[in-house]
């Protein structure tokens, strides 16, 4: 088994096809076609199921393809460990929350970009459970989630703590309680949104029931509180994001703590120069960001 064959089985994967497989890899497709053919003769099980002119992965090209995954990251890992200087380059591949993405990454993006052009950077937002999920199965180098959890692997930090705002319309006046949120539609994330959980359990203290309208974008839940709809609990980050020229207001309650928002990553990834750049960048402007906020 060589690593050459195991880039060509994961591109195929990838592409779905041997010819797109071979153009990417520069290649002719009947070395491609000889050499998956010589890998599945020694693992002694067919990785592709071949339907016509199509390939489908096969039930143990599922299972392999992981462990061919790991191995590939593991081996540019160890690149990345012994090259000189371990300056940030090559991929990297950030996870987020929406709420993070949209409220806090922005400009460091733009800023990580000028700082480190070598380096390959791709952003995918996401829920926090499917964000981790991708960082164990090394879909994903690092993610930003609003929670703290323990996955097998898995290491986190850190990063900010977030205060929550409810943004209600400003027709509605001043909100001095939960109680003044009676008979209003409530637009919120999902169920396991963890802000969603905040607002629920706020709402469940007081013994107030609501009618909560699930959407899972901050953009149209913004939209429909702009349009008088209703109010929404959301995190500072996208208060601060939306608040010029809206036609609501924020209020903050003292009893609705901020939620820690954590940086993770696959521990078995090793030295990562691209992805400790980004931490080390991402924590600085949260810092700045904190500062600021509390002056």
């Amino acid at each position: 088994m060589e690593l050459s064959q195991l880039r060509m089985f994961k591109t195929v994967y990838e592409l779905g096809s041997i010819a797109r497989a071979a153009a990417k890899l520069h290649c002719v497709p009947s070395n491609i076609t000889a050499r998956l053919k010589s890998l599945e003769q020694e693992l002694g099980v067919a990785l592709f199921l071949r339907e016509g002119r199509g390939l489908r992965i096969s039930p143990a090209g599922e299972v392999f393809i992981e462990y061919a995954t790991k191995i590939l990251d593991l081996t540019e890992a160890s690149r990345r460990a012994v090259a000189p200087g371990g300056a940030p380059h090559g991929r990297l591949r950030i996870g987020a929350i929406e709420s993070s993405a949209t409220g806090r990454l922005p400009q460091l993006l733009a800023r990580y970009h000028a700082l480190y052009p070598q380096v390959s950077l791709a952003l995918s937002t996401g829920t926090w459970s499917q964000l981790l999920d991708d960082i164990q199965h090394h879909r994903l180098d690092a993610a930003i989630v609003a929670v703290d959890v323990q996955r097998p692997g898995l290491e986190s930090t850190l990063l900010y703590s977030e205060d929550l705002v409810l943004i209600a319309p400003k027709s509605l006046g001043p909100v001095r309680a939960v109680t003044d949120l009676q008979g209003l539609t409530l637009f919120m994330w999902p169920t396991g949104c963890p802000y969603r959980l905040a607002l629920e359990q706020w709402l469940s203290r007081h013994g107030q029931v609501a009618s909560i309208v699930s959407i899972a974008s901050y953009g149209t839940i913004i939209g429909c509180v702009s349009a008088g709809s209703g109010a929404a609990l959301v995190p500072r980050g996208i208060y601060e994001q939306y608040r010029q020229g809206a036609n609501w207001q924020g209020h903050e309650f003292a009893e609705l703590t901020r939620i820690d928002n954590r940086f993770y990553w696959h521990a078995n990834t090793g030295c990562h120069p691209a992805r400790d750049a980004f931490s080390a960048l991402l924590r600085d402007h949260c810092l700045l960001g904190s500062t600021s906020n509390e002056a």
